[in-house]
């Protein structure tokens, strides 16, 4: 290294942390370098390798699964610790692949006896109704995100095998209805996509002994507009209770493609930008534009 003092030891200790990582097993990744610096620009360096420490389980080919940011260790940690979590943020960030390693964690160290996933069955543009199909090929697309994560982790032949046990549930949010879920790890998908009376109705479906996790992305609705999201009530309601916890991730938590990172950046940019530009009337334009819009008669 060869340069000013201060920014070869910064330098330096990137190299020196990364080596650490791979000595460890882990696998360094563009998103671990850049990651690896920003850390080093906070003075947390040295937190790169306790989140490379924290493993929740491998995948059936044998991956390690862990958290590979701060934010995602939070996470993960208020899982561990609290009955409900609210997991949120942008696409990428591992909220629900992170949720469902350790629901299927807790279900193989007989923590839980069974899991539950689901999501609200709600796309922009789309009708159950208009899709082809009995009731459970019409939702199947709507919970593929789930089944995928599920084969990954566990394997497809465990899946099924729990499945037809009725220890591991894939279904619509509206099944939830009616149900109490005792010794159940349970994972809302999309809650982003759930009314307010959705949320009160899924939130008081839990039992003892149960574990849940929440997650979802305030920037991706496909509610109708002007229709409240479950999501957002809840962050407001509940945000006081010490046994539910709220772990928001950013975009620096996003580890998939580093594009998708800049993508989100470029799109929470854009989104502040369009909130400032909100419409503004300058003092006694209302009268003026009330006075064009008069009729001869005197009538609006």
């Amino acid at each position: 290294m060869i340069g000013e003092p201060g920014p070869v030891a910064k330098a330096v200790a990137v190299l020196e942390k990364l080596a650490a990582l791979a000595k460890g097993g882990g696998e360094i990744t563009e998103q671990s370098v850049n990651y690896a610096i920003s850390l080093n620009m906070e003075e947390k360096a040295d937190a790169l390798l306790e989140i490379d420490k924290d493993l929740i389980c491998h995948t059936v080919s044998g991956k390690p699964i862990k958290p590979k940011t701060m934010g995602q260790k939070s996470y993960v940690d208020q899982i561990r610790q609290k009955m409900i979590v609210f997991g949120i943020g942008p696409a990428g960030t591992g909220k629900t692949f992170l949720a469902m390693a350790m629901g299927i964690t807790a279900f193989k160290n007989d923590e839980v006896s069974r899991i539950i996933l689901t999501r609200p069955a709600i796309e922009v543009g789309e009708k159950l109704g208009f899709l082809p199909g009995d009731l459970q090929s019409k939702v199947d697309p709507y919970l593929r995100p789930l089944y995928d994560a599920l084969y990954q982790i566990m394997g497809a032949e465990s899946y099924l095998r729990n499945a037809e046990k009725g220890l591991i549930e894939v279904a619509p949010l509206a099944y939830m209805r009616g149900r109490t879920l005792d010794n159940a790890f349970i994972i809302l998908d999309e809650a982003q996509n759930t009314t307010p009376a959705q949320m009160k109705m899924f939130l008081t479906r839990i039992g003892f002994g149960s574990k849940v996790a929440i997650t979802g992305d305030l920037t991706q609705k496909d509610i109708p507009a002007g229709q409240p999201s479950g999501l957002d009530v809840a962050m407001k309601v509940l945000s006081g209770i010490d046994e539910i916890g709220f772990s928001y991730l950013t975009s620096n938590d996003v580890v998939r493609h580093p594009l998708v990172q800049k993508i989100v950046m470029a799109y929470d940019a854009y989104e502040k930008k369009q909130k400032g530009k909100g419409p503004s009337i300058r003092k006694g334009e209302l009268s003026r534009r009330a006075g064009r819009n008069r009729t001869g008669n005197g009538k609006e």
